[in-house]
């Protein structure tokens, strides 16, 4: 999220006006029920109420005044109780309504078909479904979520995803995705749609901020079960002074028993009414401050989790890495020498100007010493990268090479005839596990082995992390001794 989700301030006056108006609505029965311990409060202030009114009508069990304060009281607790978790909750509708703001319908561009010059349509992006195909020019803001098919753009994405700087979308690879209210601000883009009307990136987002102050954290609920205990026990001591009370009169002859006023009162001072009042307004607030740093937590585990983390660290790209991965190694498959598959990597992405394409080339030439070939005289025929294959490669004569995702160059050997050999599938999985990331090269029906391609840190991000760990065993020295052996249970992400 970015400056469009931006914290939204307690004392806001519009958001407190809501608050109380919410706090009054708030008193139905239906409400109150949800909370055990203001539910208790709420029967005991209509109560009050009633003694009250029957006090004015001169029949009270005690002082008109004293009644009326004592009811005053408890609705104010009720009320206040409200005001809390409206006002929470308002500021979560305040972060949804600012999203949903920055949700426009746009006049889309929409093309008969996955090329530039198709016929063009004018239509709302709402009328948008998925695989539909749009062009979108400079300057112009994209109508939904998709996937670029031709061209190539450098975006602006801090409306949605707080990137600082513009970010270059294009056909292929792993930058072909688009989220829909971005704007493109150079060149052009013609994207295939794949998110219907209210699915989008920016909906989901909408519902996850609407629907996090419903969603209570595990101690939340064991605390409310906890609270309910207490109030219920509380509830039948004091529901047996008024019997003992009008005994004892009888017994000793003088006296008056105890007013029902009275024993409210004191049932209300001995529940936690406290706690009951402000423990969902706790829960949302949790959840709010999440939102004010831009964080969205989907479950209530998630905000319990959040309030153990002494250090977040979130690896955008760019931020850690180059963002360009560079070929580290090749995986030969069983009875393929790792000279022949560098070979053969190399020739499929010579005519490759990707940061990716190129390192291949550079680590095959320092492995093998193989040189970049002149082919134009073999005939050579480059093969480029889409988004439909996610392969690329070269036929030279009677050759066909090919280097792509795992998934792709799996069904394109399956539509020959042959099969990925079990291990290589296997190191490729390997691979994608460690967080690397694998590509497939074959050779006509046969599977080669595997390149495997790895982003690259930054400088200076070892010495970074020193501070960081250097500012953590401070933080640790200053903890009492006794509290030294519950790291293990913090979620310490460093």
């Amino acid at each position: 999220m970015s400056s469009h989700t931006q914290a939204v301030s307690s004392f806001n006056r519009e958001l407190i006006l809501t608050a109380v108006a919410d706090s009054f609505r708030k008193l139905s029965p239906r409400q109150q029920f949800r909370n055990p311990v203001m539910f208790v409060v709420f029967v005991c202030s209509v109560l009050t109420t009633l003694l009250w009114a029957q006090a004015v009508a001169g029949h009270g069990e005690a002082p008109t005044g004293f009644i009326f304060w004592v009811s005053i009281w408890l609705w104010f607790t009720l009320l206040f109780a409200n005001f809390a978790e409206a006002l929470a909750e308002g500021r979560g509708k305040a972060q949804a309504a600012t999203l949903r703001s920055s949700r426009k319908d746009v006049i889309a561009k929409k093309l008969a078909g996955p090329q530039r010059d198709a016929k063009v349509t004018l239509v709302k992006s709402s009328d948008l479904r998925t695989g539909d195909y749009v062009l979108v020019d400079a300057t112009e803001q994209l109508p939904g979520d998709g996937e670029v098919v031709v061209g190539a753009a450098s975006v602006d994405e801090s409306a949605i995803t707080g990137e600082s700087a513009p970010v270059i979308r294009e056909s292929g690879g792993d930058r072909s995705a688009v989220t829909g209210g971005t704007r493109v601000l150079s060149d052009w883009l013609v994207v295939r749609i794949t998110s219907n009307p209210g699915e989008s990136f920016l909906d989901r987002m909408i519902a996850m901020v609407e629907g996090a102050s419903r969603r209570k954290t595990p101690n939340e609920i064991a605390l409310t079960i906890l609270l309910a205990k207490f109030t219920l026990i509380f509830l039948l001591a004091c529901s047996t002074l008024l019997p003992y009370s009008i005994y004892s009169v009888q017994a000793a002859g003088k006296g008056n028993p105890i007013t029902l006023t009275v024993l409210i009162a004191l049932l209300v001072c001995l529940i936690p009414t406290t706690i009951g009042a402000l423990l969902s307004a706790i829960g949302i607030a949790g959840m709010d401050r999440m939102i004010r740093a831009n964080v969205i937590a989907t479950s209530g585990r998630a905000v319990e989790a959040a309030g153990d983390v002494d250090v977040l660290l979130l690896d955008k790209t760019g931020t850690i890495t180059l963002g360009n991965r560079q070929a580290v190694a090749f995986l030969p498959a069983p009875g393929i020498e790792e000279s022949i598959l560098a070979d053969a990597a190399q020739l499929a992405s010579l005519a490759d100007e990707t940061p990716e394409g190129r390192s291949v080339v550079v680590l095959a030439k320092e492995r093998f010493g193989l040189r970049e070939r002149q082919l134009e005289a073999d005939h050579a025929v480059f093969v480029p990268f889409t988004a439909q294959t996610r392969m690329s490669g070269v036929d030279i004569g009677t050759r066909s090479i090919r280097k792509g995702a795992l998934d792709a160059v799996e069904r394109a050997l399956e539509a020959n005839g042959s099969h990925l050999p079990p291990l290589v599938k296997r190191m490729a999985e390997d691979i994608a596990r460690r967080g690397a990331t694998p590509l497939i090269v074959t050779e006509g029906s046969t599977a080669l082995g595997v390149i495997e391609l790895k982003d690259i840190v930054k400088g200076g991000i070892r010495e970074r992390f020193a501070e960081m760990h250097g500012y953590q065993d401070h933080h640790d020295h200053r903890r009492q001794p006794a509290d030294r052996g519950s790291d293990r249970r913090r979620g310490r992400c460093r």
